[in-house]
């Protein structure tokens, strides 16, 4: 029998080292748990695991600086840093710094153990990582929703590569500001990023945008003129848009992809750049290939990594951080002081559905900056259109308006005997939730309910949640 794996526990918050500690042992794992990262270095000088998973912001040494020294000293050594920060900062210095991978706080139990096991499977197919050096960048990106850190994890993949980029998401949800980043965390990023939206301009004027012209190539071209290409040669050029490209610059634009070089418009002499695409679309590229209006051959060259954006609606969550982000940068601009949204303003706002997205946002706040009366902003502040807002198009993102919408609808149909439905329903989700916070203890998952052990038991063999194994953590109580 191969022994078990060893994982190192590296957090200050104990509750975090215990839920860890319990769900891996289950899983078969050795643990060891350490409050700071002072002790796991000196540790690691007489034994290794074979996997640490570690908290960032630790009293004295961080969880990053730690890293830094792991990947020195023990570069085949897999470290998986965690945070309650969830921003792109973290988890690209994370990744620059060598991490397996980056996991939000809150995390699932089941994930976080299916991450670990990933780790040491891939210990054990890899030769050994460089380590690559440690850059911090400011962002505007924010989100600490599970959607926005898919978006922060392929960004800290990326961030050593030249590799195409396709961005697809809809207009608002902050497509150029992901194309921003993608260059500033890569090696070019001391080159210039250049953008050019194709929607916004016009078809005969689209090639001596990208490509520039020699003097005297059309009417009004009195001198030679650098296009987009040749401004962001060794940097980046972001294509925005790309869906609204014309055919005939789509299979120009193929060319420069394969050959790396192009001719200005007039010109004879071919021009050779060095440049990273990154293209973004609102459409769906796929049916304007089957359509015949996008080319199939220009599709797959840029489709080489996609990045999809959330709509706002999507990440809920964030609308409170992102509306007082922008808050404050409206005041920071016009020089007045920040407004602050009364709990009740960000419940509204976060029901709200948002088709313009972050950018709708954006101009909200930007509009309650200008045309609030007082520093507390109440819902009746708001934009007189989205004090409109039809009973159907709010969304029920919060468990009360949910569970009314549903009674509405039930008794609309002529149901009845509801709570005969919704109530063991209701018990059902929340056992099986605390039972997921607790790595399956039911003793401890009776304390989060507000229930006796006897009674979680109880009701799981009502529910027939747990069957004849319903007393399968027994032995924890002695």
């Amino acid at each position: 029998m191969s022994r078990s794996e060893t994982v190192w526990i590296v957090d200050d918050d104990r509750s975090i080292r215990w839920v860890l500690e319990k769900a891996l042992q289950q899983a078969g794992m050795t643990t060891e748990s350490f409050d700071s990262a002072d002790g796991v270095l000196a540790k690691l000088a007489r034994q290794q695991p074979d996997v640490i998973i570690s908290d960032i912001r630790m009293p004295g040494i961080s969880g990053l600086d730690m890293l830094a020294q792991i990947r020195d000293l023990y570069p085949r050594l897999p470290v998986i840093i965690m945070t309650a920060h969830s921003d792109l900062d973290s988890a690209v210095a994370s990744y620059q710094g060598g991490a397996f991978e980056y996991l939000p706080k809150p995390f699932d139990v089941d994930e976080a153990v299916s991450l670990v096991k990933r780790a040491n499977q891939h210990a054990k197919e890899q030769q050994g990582l460089k380590p690559p050096a440690d850059q911090r960048h400011t962002t505007e990106i924010i989100g600490e929703a599970p959607a926005m850190q898919e978006v922060f994890r392929a960004i800290g993949r990326l961030s050593h590569s030249n590799i195409t980029v396709l961005i697809n998401g809809e207009s608002g949800t902050g497509k150029e500001l992901v194309a921003h980043a993608l260059h500033r965390h890569s090696p070019r990023s001391a080159s210039p990023f250049i953008a050019l939206n194709m929607a916004a301009i016009p078809k005969d004027l689209m090639e001596s945008e990208l490509f520039g012209h020699e003097k005297g190539a059309f009417t009004g071209a009195a001198n030679q003129r650098r296009g987009r290409f040749e401004q962001a040669d060794g940097g980046t050029l972001f294509l925005d848009e790309i869906g609204d490209m014309p055919a005939d610059t789509q299979t120009r634009l193929l060319r420069v992809l394969a050959d790396g070089e192009f001719y200005r418009v007039g010109g004879h002499i071919p021009v050779k750049v060095d440049v990273r695409i990154v293209a973004a679309t609102h459409q769906d590229l796929e049916t304007l290939v089957q359509a015949g209006k996008f080319r199939e051959d220009l599709f797959h060259r840029l489709n080489v990594i996609r990045i999809h954006i959330p709509r706002l609606s999507d990440r809920r969550e964030d609308i409170p951080t992102l509306a007082a982000h922008f808050l404050a940068s409206a005041a920071t601009e016009l020089a007045v002081e920040t407004k602050l949204l009364k709990p009740e303003t960000e419940e509204y706002l976060q029901n709200l559905p948002w088709p313009g997205n972050v950018r709708q946002l954006e101009n909200t706040c930007r509009w309650i900056t200008v045309m609030a009366s007082g520093r507390e902003v109440h819902v009746d502040d708001l934009p007189p259109e989205l004090l409109n807002q039809p009973a159907d198009a709010m969304p029920s993102n919060n468990w009360e308006q949910a569970l009314r919408h549903w009674a509405d609808l039930a008794l609309t149909r002529g149901q009845s005997n509801l709570l005969d439905e919704a109530v063991p329903e209701f018990e059902r989700i929340m056992i099986e939730t605390a039972l997921k916070h607790t790595a399956g203890r039911r003793r401890d998952a009776a304390l989060l309910l507000g229930w006796g052990r006897n009674t979680l038991t109880r009701k799981i063999k009502e529910l027939g949640m747990g069957g004849d194994s319903a007393d399968e953590d027994e032995g924890d109580e002695g």
